[in-house]
């Protein structure tokens, strides 16, 4: 069997990536709370005033944190995989996954409350 080239393998990998995206959806509880987060995130974004350039940070650090979260559950699908039985190297593994979740989270917050506190108290 010949690997697909081209516009098919583009094709392929798009197939690929809805999968993974309905998965994720299905199977994790966090990424579905970041998804409707997501769709909160981009109603307050389109209702205030805020400028392409906020948007577009305001929503990337949301679709960030989405990211890293595919991420993480793909460490802990590898990790449970390999076994279920404790160890202190796949305990590890999930724990680093789970800090990367919440630096992202961090991250998105404070740009959040960066930016609103910018838009509602400008500076006088």
């Amino acid at each position: 069997m010949t690997k697909a080239k081209g516009i098919r393998r583009i094709i392929s990998a798009g197939k690929y990536s809805i999968q993974g995206l309905k998965s994720a959806f299905i199977n994790e509880a966090a990424f579905r709370q970041e998804f409707f987060s997501f769709i909160v995130a981009y109603i307050i974004v389109m209702v205030v005033d805020f400028s392409i350039y906020e948007r577009i940070l305001l929503l990337g650090s949301v679709g960030f944190v989405m990211i890293v979260e595919l991420i993480n559950s793909a460490i802990e699908c590898i990790v449970d995989r390999i076994s279920t039985e404790y160890n202190e190297l796949s305990g590890r593994a999930k724990d680093y996954g789970s800090a990367a979740v919440f630096l992202s989270i961090l991250l998105a917050l404070s740009l959040w409350v960066y930016l609103f506190a910018c838009h509602f108290f400008p500076e006088t």
